[in-house]
């Protein structure tokens, strides 16, 4: 691995799994931030030629080391695995399907210097669009509120405390740097001591919920965890050629495994065996919407298909006939 920017204290930490052609903006994104000293692409599965595009696309700026040839270990681990190589002062976690702004990276760097470790700092995550995206800002993620989303419960009293949501992107944006429980792992920067001191991302999450245990765990740890809204990240999401409906299973799998080892003693077992109950019926109805779709998608295919060949048919037959 050849050695980092010298001077540039930042390591930016990107994984990919089946991404395509908006990895190399992302890199690209990365290469023309100032602090940053190197890229580290942690490679879990692509298509052949895309990693290597993405790399040449631009050779300027922070050099790109690529760690491949480990296969898909989920995204709790190739985080680990990127820190665990990186030589920076600081670790800057960016999803591949995103892009930092010019500048970007210094200011987030500058807004840190003034908190006391330790500390993990997210940016503002916005659609293309420019709107701010869900999971931007986010409470902590609890049994009740898990019940409270599942069952639409907020509708009764959407002001309520009690009917509180998870995702708190359509309340009104700070104006500047505050402490939030919950940031996404889309982007988030903090210092590579801070990191390892709590262990890195927990590997039993293989994608999804990473992130929450993460920020609870690092709160825990008396950690400080604060949301900058200096910074837009435009983030595209689902960009990956990964199935949604294997996505949607490990993402209920991860929210019950993390409502079992953070709140098994605050809550009652029978409430969290609802809870569970709950995320796997909306898991099938999911699932079986999905299939359904897909299954209509093909019945109108081949109906067009059989209405052409009827019509291809026909002016056979009148062709023949005029003859």
């Amino acid at each position: 691995m050849d050695d980092a920017r010298d001077g540039a204290p930042i390591s930016a930490i990107v994984i990919s799994y089946f991404t395509g052609p908006v990895l190399a903006r992302c890199i690209s994104s990365l290469r023309r931030q100032a602090p940053v000293g190197e890229i580290i692409l942690v490679d879990n599965g692509n298509l052949k030629g895309d990693v290597d595009k993405a790399v040449a696309s631009d050779g300027d700026g922070a050099p790109v080391h690529v760690l491949s040839g480990h296969g898909n270990i989920g995204f709790a681990a190739a985080c680990n695995l990127g820190a665990a190589k990186a030589k920076g002062e600081f670790l800057l976690y960016l999803n591949p399907d995103a892009i930092m702004p010019e500048g970007g990276a210094a200011q987030l760097l500058a807004n840190s210097a003034a908190l006391e470790r330790p500390w993990l700092m997210g940016p503002k995550l916005v659609d293309p669009d420019g709107r701010e995206q869900q999971g931007s800002r986010r409470e902590v993620l609890t049994p009740w509120r898990a019940f409270v989303e599942a069952a639409r419960l907020y509708k009764l009293a959407p002001q309520h405390p009690y009917f509180r949501r998870f995702n708190l992107h359509t309340h009104e944006c700070p104006e500047d740097v505050i402490e939030l429980p919950t940031l996404s792992g889309a982007c988030f920067f903090l210092p590579k001591e801070d990191y390892d001191r709590i262990g890195g991302m927990d590997e039993r999450y293989f994608l999804h919920v990473e992130d929450v245990d993460f920020c609870l765990r690092f709160a825990k740890a008396d950690g400080r965890v604060y949301f900058n809204p200096h910074v837009d990240v435009t983030h595209f999401k689902s960009s990956s050629r990964a199935n949604p409906i294997k996505i949607e299973a490990r993402k209920t799998a991860g929210v019950i495994r993390y409502f079992n080892t953070h709140f098994s003693d605050a809550y009652p077992r029978p409430f969290l065996w609802l809870v569970a109950m709950t995320l796997w019926a909306l898991f099938g109805l999911l699932f079986i919407r999905r299939g359904a779709a897909k299954l209509l998608r093909m019945a109108r295919l081949r109906l067009r298909s059989g209405s052409r060949a009827t019509r291809l048919a026909r002016k056979l037959f009148d062709r023949r006939s005029s003859r």
